[in-house]
This record gives C-alpha cells, structure tokens and sequence, in this order.
C-alpha cells in the first residue's frame, strides 16, 4: 500500500484550534468483516487490532470526567469488539448518546443474531453505510452480495422500529462518492435515497450523510497507483470554502484509537499524527482525566481541504448542506 501522509504534510491549509469536547470518536478495532475499495482505514478481516478491556475502561472514565455527551463507536466493524456491548451499556447508563457505525452486513454475520435488538433496546444511534441505492454500484465498491446483505438490515432495524418518528430509534446512512470526485448536493441526494429505498424495498430512514473520500489509506493509495493523486488533491484544494472551518468535526471531536492514543480525527489517526493535548508527543486517554483539551491547536495537513471543500464534510455529513455543486 503506498504511503500518503509524505504527499499530505506540506500544506497551506489555516491553523485551527479546539473547542469543547462534545464527542469522542473511539476506533474499537481495524477488523471487519468487509474490505472496502473506499476504506480509509483499511479494514479487512485479516486485521487483528483490537481495544482491550483496560482502555475500554478508561473510555468510560473519560466520558464521565470530561462530561462527553457523544460516544461515536467506529472500526473497523465495531461490533466485532468483544467488549462493544458492555460499552454500550455502560455509556447509555451513562447518559451518553451513543452512535454505532454500521456496515449493515454485520447484523446477519454468525454470532449477531441478536445485534440489532440489541442497539434498538440501548436506543443506540445507527450511522449505516450504503454508498448507492443501486446493487450494481454498492457491490462493485464493497463486494458481490453487500448490497442485498444491507437491504436486509435495514428492513430488519426498521421493523424494530428504527427511522420511525415516532420511536426515536434513529437510523441515518452514509453516501460516498465511487471515485476522486466531490459528493453531490447532500438535500437533493437524500431526497432521492428515500424516494427509491421506499419505493423498491419499503424502507425508511431519517437523514443521509453525504461523505468526501480521504486521500488516505486504501482509498489513498488507489489514487496514487492510478496517477490521479495530484488531480484529486488539486480538486479538493480548489473547491475550498473557508465558511466551512468554523464546523469542522476536529473542533469538537477527539478521535481515539484503538490503543488509547489520541488524535484530532479519524483521518489523523489512520496517517499516525497525534492530537495535541498538555503539550504531550504522543496523548492517550489517561491525559484527558487531568487535562482539558480545548484551546489546544488541531493539527492539520492536506487532507483537511477535504473536510472543507464544496458542501464540507463531516462524521455528520455536509457541513454546508446548501452549497453549491462543484
């Protein structure tokens, strides 16, 4: 796989600084039962990087010291963590709002039969990933039977009552382009998702995000061996919107990863640079009993234009949900 972050750390991208933490963004694990051409973190189920019992304490710890309202739980296939449910548990007993972010096909793997009575019974948050309402697209982006896989999960959380008004069981899904291209307008996309999901398949959900590819990783490397790097970065440069940097995820956000160390996003977690807390090289977890990150710089490189450019782009979707397409 090549190496993105000798092409990402020179940048011209503005100096940021953190605000309060609302969310801590926890990478449970690299392992997942699918191996995305997109995936920014290069999961696959070969992976073996898995969160401990010890750091999922201290998860705990901090989201009850800090006064964290979100606990956004990502992977990998998070699921796959041994411990997920005794956090889930613990976070929703604590009063946290908790997100899972699902691939869809890992409510019907052997051994999860009951995943998804299981997060409607937490009331847990679902984030589901489903790049296209086509089969065609999804499976030639996430592999041959993803796409039936993921209707069936998705009409097995809306029989639990998930995108439903009137349950507050929330299910929003994800759109990623399938090349080095910038994400339609996210409003008109929705409006299409839930005109073909209900039409073909009855099924329902409340919002979709509509996410930028990050030239990093998998989808990083692609670029690299096709020589369309340069040309996607320049794309993301050019398409630059510096409304969007008083929204950013960073700013409220601390991604950690599965280890406990600290980073400023989830990007900057999968390119190895650390976030900036107490003036530590390297923060985990057990720096953010003592110490509050906000005011603290965000470190940034090339990438972060994709965080910025056209409508932005967030763990939230569009920043600029109104912005024009480019």
């Amino acid at each position: 796989m090549h190496a993105t972050l000798p092409l990402l750390a020179a940048t011209s991208f503005p100096p940021i600084r953190r605000q309060v933490l609302d969310t801590l963004q926890v990478n449970l694990g690299y392992k997942c039962n699918q191996s995305c051409l997109h995936c920014h973190v290069a999961a696959s189920p070969q992976r073996t990087e898995m969160m401990d019992a010890d750091t999922v304490a201290l998860v705990l710890a901090v989201l009850q010291a800090r006064r964290v309202g979100t606990l956004d739980l990502t992977g990998g296939a998070p699921e796959l963590n041994p411990h997920f449910r005794h956090l889930v548990r613990q976070a929703r007993a604590l009063g946290v709002r908790v997100i899972d972010r699902c691939n869809l096909t890992i409510l019907s793997e052997p051994g999860q039969g009951d995943l998804a009575a299981f997060l409607a019974d937490q009331g847990v948050e679902i984030t589901a990933s489903l790049p296209c309402y086509s089969a065609a697209n999804v499976d030639r982006q996430r592999g041959d039977g993803v796409f039936d896989r993921s209707i069936a999960g998705l009409q097995e959380l809306n029989a639990l009552g998930y995108g439903d008004a009137a349950s507050g069981l929330v299910l929003n899904l994800v759109y990623n382009p399938q090349g080095p291209s910038l994400p339609p307008p996210q409003g008109p996309l929705e409006a299409d998702y839930k005109r073909e999901l209900m039409q073909h398949f009855g099924i329902r959900f409340n919002h979709l995000f509509a996410l930028t590819n990050m030239p990093v990783q998998r989808f990083g490397s692609t670029l690299v061996s096709k020589g369309t790097f340069g040309t996607y970065m320049q794309l993301l440069r050019s398409s630059y919107r510096p409304e969007n940097l008083a929204t950013v995820m960073c700013r409220s956000l601390l991604s950690v990863d599965w280890q406990g160390a600290l980073h400023d996003c989830d990007f900057n977690q999968m390119l190895g640079l650390p976030a900036s807390v107490a003036g530590r090289t390297r923060p985990h977890l057990r720096d953010l009993l003592q110490h509050d990150p906000a005011g603290a710089a965000i470190r940034v490189a090339d990438h972060c234009y994709g965080c910025t450019a056209g409508q932005g782009s967030s763990c939230g979707g569009a920043l600029e949900a109104a912005a024009p397409a480019h």
